[in-house]
């Protein structure tokens, strides 16, 4: 239930309150009196009233300057004042006025007039704090819209972040469990895969820009969803050549066998795209260098750019198995071929020396899967 408007009424003659109080306490309203200017200023700041029945003829502090005072202070809510004074004295209601009187009554006071004077700037009273509220309110709103939206592109980035390293279902599941502390660096054994375009150097070098932009984006329109499907994790993309690496950040059970598939679905993509390229007179191929083996995962680079990335021997290695590989091979290492061996087709392709390994490294070949062999 809503508290009735509570009215102070100022003046040093005790029976004009009385008058006042008489006539306004069958409206209901809550009322308090205070007999001077000084009472009126303590009792306004400790009562903080909705109305100022304020006489203008006081001693000590007169009507005027009581007005003035409140009016001016900052820590004073907005409180209508109604002056009082007598009917011959209009320079006191003009001075009361400019001191910020809201509105006026003159003695003696006529029944109707002080009720629907007091009616009017409670009206006034009560719109003003509407406003007052509606404007809490509407920055309470702000506030917490700024938060959410603090909130939002944090969630935004971590989102951005996330599916720029794992394929879209891993990311989806990092999100929902709210955990990404799978980013942070740690130490695993990986399968690397890397490939890239047999021959793509001539061609960028005397082919078109716009030609050369098709390709790629043809390219990366068919290898890249590979990588997603088989939940690789996309380490980068530098013009042809692509590295993927499995088991990292989130483990699995069968990197080798998961990158190898990748790898034959790709290189029957590029095969597909190359048919297309040649009619416009471009020859690429499609080679592809796959390894297993301990590597130290995590984001590395600098504040507002990080990129996950892998670093270990397994990651030369993939990549000079990538530069080994003809155009349609995919050459694996020792440990690859142990994992996939029961899985797929493979051919010996002989101890390779590859720059920045001290030995000979056993490399093979994965012709197709067995169930596409036979």
């Amino acid at each position: 239930m809503n508290k009735p408007p509570r009215i102070l009424i100022v003046d040093d003659n005790e029976t004009n309150r009385d008058i006042l109080v008489t006539r306004l306490q069958a409206h209901g309203y809550e009322l308090a009196q205070a007999a001077d200017g000084e009472e009126a200023l303590t009792a306004a700041k400790s009562l903080l009233p909705d109305l100022i029945l304020l006489d203008v003829m006081m001693p000590k502090l007169d009507g005027i300057e009581v007005c003035r005072r409140l009016k001016s202070d900052p820590a004073m809510p907005f409180t209508p004042i109604i002056l009082v004074t007598a009917k011959s004295d209009t320079k006191d209601i003009v001075a009361g006025l400019n001191a910020g009187a809201d509105e006026y009554l003159t003695k003696p006071i006529d029944q109707a007039a002080l009720v629907a004077r007091v009616n009017s700037v409670l009206r006034i009273k009560e719109l003003h704090d509407q406003v007052q509220a509606q404007a809490a309110q509407l920055a309470d709103w702000n506030r917490s819209l700024e938060q959410r939206v603090t909130e939002q592109l944090g969630e935004i980035e971590r989102v951005g972040r996330l599916r720029r390293y794992l394929a879209p279902q891993i990311a989806e599941l990092v999100l929902a469990s709210g955990d990404d502390h799978v980013l942070e660096t740690r130490r695993r054994e990986i399968t690397v895969a890397f490939c890239d375009l047999r021959g793509f150097t001539a061609f960028a070098e005397t082919a078109e820009p716009e030609e050369v932009t098709t390709v790629l984006r043809e390219y990366h329109g068919c290898v890249g969803p590979l990588i997603h499907k088989f939940e690789g994790t996309l380490e980068r993309f530098a013009g042809d050549g692509v590295m993927i690496v499995f088991n990292a950040p989130l483990p699995c059970p069968d990197p080798s066998p998961r990158a190898v598939r990748m790898a034959i679905e790709m290189r029957e993509g590029v095969a597909e795209l190359g048919v297309k390229w040649r009619k416009y007179g471009h020859e690429l191929g499609f080679g592809v260098g796959i390894a297993q083996g301990y590597a130290t995962l995590g984001p590395i680079g600098f504040e507002g750019r990080f990129d996950y990335t892998a670093i270990g021997t397994v990651v030369n290695l993939a990549a000079r198995l990538c530069g080994e590989a003809r155009s349609g091979q995919i050459l694996v290492d020792r440990k690859v071929h142990a994992a996939i061996e029961a899985l797929a087709d493979l051919e010996a392709a002989g101890e390779l020396t590859l720059k920045g390994l001290q030995r000979p490294v056993p490399a093979f070949n994965v012709r197709a899967l067995r169930e596409q062999a036979d």
